[in-house]
């Protein structure tokens, strides 16, 4: 033990810088296993040769030039290992042959497309529709399925779900029921006087009887404004206007609407009104590239009259059946933008003085009593004659149709109770309150 603590120092060949000498403990990870009897072996000393006699650097690999989307291989990946540790294990390795790296090769993937499955084929081209959107099921069905979850249904599906008693307490249930689900208070209270003065003079023998009486009534608020759209082929071009305030959907239900005409062989052009929105022009484009449908547009900013005017100056000269101009969202309260929609109207009439012959405007379903005073500006300014109440399948209440038959009597043209173009509905009253209402006590 003494003479390894007693080691002779290496000598320092001539000309040279000192010589690297390997400590126990580098030794010892090098050499894991001791040689048999204990011996510690010697010192290995390997000299570092001066820096002038570096060996020329090697040759620089041929570079293949990657195609796009290809990740760049680092250089890092192929350099030889110049680190001690890196020197240690190719000493390890002894007389075992080290070889250059081969030079870098691009890899290129290529992309693989992925199958689409059966949603994403009927609506990743749908403007605004996620891939997941289903039509809602054809007829009664469909409406009850999609307005179920509106707070009219709950609201009335919780209070006969048992055969609850004929009383006073029952009525106040209910006209509660109705002010809650947006129905206004002058239709509840109309609705409210004729169900007590049939009950006091005994005419119900259950509560079965009178939800049969209540659906009567309801049906009596929505029959007279239950008439779908007549297009007349002799008024060509005959020009649908659409109007409301902001976010209620007229775009879109434009480009539903044109589904609804091109499948029914109807010649027909859009006109893209709303300049102001951002992104509603090359909205409405692409609802015209996935139906086959021409649309007239200036681009941003540009004067809405001045576009309509154009669209039915070219819907004219084409013998084209409907024309459908969208405008842009507006507050009602905004008289200065109302007033552009009497100045679309007034341009229009330049070319055909019975244009626009339909006024339609789209009314959100979530909004409630406000959409009262919303038809009251838009028709006081152009004329509403046809209404289009959308989202029914949401959050909305429903009981705001009921009042706006009540008090304005305008046609409810359509119904949206979904996402899909088939969802935007011909307004069926019978079909709409049945959905609103339970079908039998405990249903």
């Amino acid at each position: 033990m003494v003479s390894f603590f007693r080691r002779k120092k290496p000598e320092t060949p001539s000309g040279s810088e000192s010589a690297r000498r390997y400590s126990a403990e580098e030794l010892a990870a090098a050499f894991p296993t001791a040689p048999a009897g204990g011996a510690v072996p010697a010192p290995v000393e390997r000299p570092i040769p001066p820096p002038a006699e570096a060996p020329p650097p090697a040759p620089a690999p041929d570079v293949v030039e990657a195609e796009p989307g290809a990740e760049p291989v680092p250089p890092e990946a192929h350099a030889a290992p110049s680190s001690p540790a890196a020197i240690d294990a190719v000493a390890e390795r002894g007389t075992e042959s080290v070889t250059e790296p081969a030079a870098p090769v691009a890899v290129v993937a290529e992309p693989r497309p992925s199958k689409p499955t059966p949603a994403a084929e009927s609506s990743a081209d749908i403007p605004g529709v996620p891939a997941t959107a289903v039509a809602a099921p054809a007829g009664k069905r469909g409406w009850r399925d999609r307005l179920r979850g509106s707070a009219f249904a709950r609201s009335f599906g919780g209070l006969f779900y048992t055969n609850p008693k004929l009383d006073e307490d029952l009525l106040d249930q209910i006209e509660t029921a109705l002010i809650t689900a947006d129905v206004g208070v002058a239709a509840t209270t109309e609705l409210v006087a004729a169900l007590r003065k049939r009950m006091n003079a005994r005419e119900f023998i259950d509560a079965h009887a009178l939800l049969l009486a209540l659906r009567e009534q309801l049906l009596a608020l929505l029959r007279p404004v239950a008439v779908p759209l007549r297009i007349e082929r002799a008024d060509k071009p005959f020009v649908l206007l659409t109007v409301g305030v902001n976010g209620v959907g007229k775009t879109t239900t434009i480009g539903k609407l044109a589904k609804r005409f091109k499948d029914e062989g109807r010649p027909l052009m859009l006109a893209a009104g709303d300049t102001f929105r951002a992104a509603a022009v090359a909205q409405l484009q692409a609802w015209g590239e996935r139906n086959g449908v021409a649309v007239i547009a200036q681009g941003q900013n540009a004067d809405a009259a001045s576009v309509a005017f154009d669209a039915l100056q070219a819907a004219t000269a084409r013998n084209i059946e409907v024309l459908i101009a969208d405008t842009a969202g507006r507050l009602h309260t905004q008289q200065g933008l109302m007033a552009e929609l009497g100045k679309i109207k007034r341009v229009l009439q330049k070319i055909d003085p019975d244009a626009p012959q339909e006024v339609l405007m789209v009314i959100d379903g979530t909004t409630g009593q406000n959409a009262l005073s919303q038809l009251r500006q838009f028709h006081a300014a152009v004329g509403v004659t046809g209404l289009v109440v959308t989202k029914l399948d949401g959050t909305a209440k429903g009981g705001v149709v009921f009042a706006l038959a009540r008090e304005f009597g305008i046609p409810i043209r359509f119904a949206g109770i979904g996402e899909r173009p088939e969802d935007l509905r011909v307004f069926d009253a019978e079909a709409f309150v049945d959905a609103l209402l339970p079908e039998t006590l405990g249903a």
